[in-house]
């Protein structure tokens, strides 16, 4: 799912009208609660929108739910302008903030963020007969491999001596966490949690190759049956990961500038050096929005209000100045990350690690 956001951030950040006229709707929706809200957003739009911006309006919000009425349950993120002939959307299992835009482009920062926020990872529940494999991505926790195999956990008298009982169970548990291993292997590239009662979890991490290990997050001592439990510890445990991350992010930025090395600051310079595809880790102050404008035609952006282009006398769109920088980020492959707090505000509320200066 992740590899799926981050490819479609990819592709829309590339789309836009090049008449700059707000041909595109964004909608991001819990669809148990979206009916009241759109209904709201929909007559707003419509009361601004005129002649044939507002015939695409229509139309692309007709297409729009015609496609959520396909969808069951859960968030949905759709991108469609019926102008273009284009509708994009995917399906999501988090609960969103309900939000319609009408723009010259896409809007993608809010699918920034949560490719940002909602770290893929696997969740590993293992005892010495029976592991239990998850995937967890953008919330969705898919139950991806079972494995079990019979212990024979008790020494019957008159049978084996107990020091070959003992010596064929350990082979008989070894071999078992091995397959555990090589199946954990195989599956997962992303960070991994581990889990289980006892031991048994110290035993299987001293088999795991150093490529595993390193992408282990934590380790959790827990029942074998508790899963709704040990999946609410998960979450809590990247989330925290993901804020460590975000901190550290922000630190490496202040000790580039203090040194006067691959970093730059502030809005003004951080969009030249995303537009000149300077920029390998953008870092954003999360919920901060500034004014400007950009013409579609020659894709200048500036901060303020302008009608017409300064620079080629075309037709200008008002635009978040923030959303432009992620839009001009993603078409260069830099990564993001979004953070809060003063020290990112006291630097312009975003910056930026430089790949070059």
């Amino acid at each position: 799912m992740t590899d799926e956001i981050k490819k479609l951030i990819k592709d829309l950040s590339e789309i836009y009208d090049s008449d700059s006229e707000d041909t595109f709707i964004s909608l991001y929706a819990n669809k148990n609660t979206y009916k009241k809200f759109i209904d709201h957003r929909i007559k707003a739009c419509r009361y601004i929108l005129k002649g044939d911006i507002l015939k695409n309006f229509d139309k692309t919000i007709e297409e729009i739910e015609n496609k959520i009425r396909n969808i069951s349950s859960g968030s949905i993120v759709i991108f469609a302008s019926h102008k273009y002939d284009f509708i994009r959307y995917i399906s999501l299992s988090m609960k969103l903030q309900n939000l319609l835009t009408v723009d010259s482009s896409p809007y993608i920062r809010p699918l920034a963020r949560i490719q940002d926020e909602w770290e893929s990872f696997t969740l590993l529940l293992i005892s010495s007969n029976f592991a239990k494999i998850f995937s967890v991505s953008t919330g969705k926790v898919e139950d991806i491999k079972k494995l079990s195999t019979d212990i024979i956990n008790k020494h019957k008298k008159g049978g084996w001596s107990q020091a070959r009982f003992n010596r064929l169970r350990r082979g008989a548990i070894k071999a078992f966490l091995s397959e555990v291993a090589e199946a954990l292997q195989k599956l997962s590239d992303d960070s991994i949690i581990v889990a289980g009662p006892g031991t048994i979890k110290n035993q299987f991490l001293d088999i795991l190759s150093k490529k595993i290990r390193d992408k282990i997050v934590d380790v959790i001592d827990i029942s074998i049956e508790d899963e709704q439990k040990l999946l609410k510890e998960s979450f809590k445990l990247i989330a925290e990961k993901e804020k460590i991350e975000s901190n550290k992010a922000v630190q490496l930025l202040k000790q580039e500038i203090l040194k006067d090395g691959l970093a730059t600051y502030g809005i003004v310079e951080t969009l030249q050096a995303v537009k000149n595809g300077q920029v390998d880790l953008l870092i954003i102050e999360k919920d901060y929005k500034i004014r400007g404008w950009i013409c579609e035609s020659c894709q200048m952006v500036e901060q303020g209000v302008k009608k017409s282009c300064p620079y080629c006398n075309n037709k200008t769109s008002e635009v978040d100045i923030i959303e432009e920088i992620i839009e001009f980020a993603e078409r260069t492959n830099a990564n993001i990350e979004f953070t809060e707090g003063d020290e990112i505000a006291n630097l312009g509320h975003v910056g930026a690690i430089l790949r070059f200066k």
